[in-house]
């Protein structure tokens, strides 16, 4: 990838997308950072001094193109990255329509929303747009189901828009971590009754690593699922 990359990034607050954002910072490249509301802005532009930040509710997805025209984009997009998602855990007799629309809303009709807003530039930049997705993605579990849904939805429109945009030039990943040390963690390990030992998880370094791999690819070449498990 050309040096100093502009990446428009969600979930950048913590865990795997702090990880990313981090890495990407110390290489010296243009991060455009998102934050669900202004306080949160100013945080992350404390944590990465010269980025950018755009302001956007994610659990709105119906008002973020207002957002967004009252916020000046980038003009260039050389990857999208989208991180952020949240996770609430139940049985389908017990969650109800407002947690499924929480999740779906976030995990899956915001990363299209935001997709949509920045095609131009990733198109004229021969770009890239990166989905972490989840190990929820590729199969449900009891007590998964919504979460499951909207990963499953993910993957759906990470393979679309890989057909869509391949003749534009624009690469498409999907990334599958399975757990992972962060704070989304430690909420599912409440939500289940259970101890939480971050270390028998994945550290976001690792995932991280993956992330760039497949952003630093020579352009002969697509990452198109990467699947990461935890190791021993």
């Amino acid at each position: 990838m050309a040096l100093m990359a502009t990446h428009v990034i969600t979930g950048a607050g913590s865990g795997i997308g702090a990880a990313v954002a981090r890495r990407l910072h110390a290489r010296g490249d243009e991060l455009v950072l998102h934050a669900r509301d202004a306080g949160r802005a100013k945080e992350l532009t404390a944590e990465f001094p010269g980025a950018r930040t755009l302001v956007g509710d994610l659990a709105d997805p119906d008002k973020l193109s207002w957002a967004f025209s009252h916020q000046t984009l980038p003009d260039r997009v050389d990857t999208l990255l989208h991180v952020a998602g949240v996770v609430d855990l139940g049985g389908i007799g017990e969650l109800t329509p407002k947690s499924w629309r929480h999740q779906l809303n976030v995990n899956l009709v915001a990363p299209a929303e935001v997709t949509r807003h920045f095609l131009p530039q990733l198109r004229a930049a021969r770009g890239q747009v990166l989905f972490v997705n989840s190990g929820a993605g590729l199969s449900a579990n009891a007590g998964w189901s919504a979460y499951a849904a909207s990963k499953h939805g993910l993957k759906a429109l990470a393979d679309a828009l890989r057909h869509e945009e391949h003749g534009n030039g624009v690469r498409v990943t999907s990334v599958y971590p399975g757990r992972t040390a962060s704070p989304m963690q430690a909420k599912v390990h409440q939500q289940e009754g259970k101890d939480y030992d971050p270390a028998k998880w994945i550290d976001p370094e690792s995932v991280a690593t993956t992330i760039l791999t497949a952003l630093d690819l020579p352009r002969d070449a697509e990452i198109n699922d990467l699947t990461v498990r935890p190791g021993t």
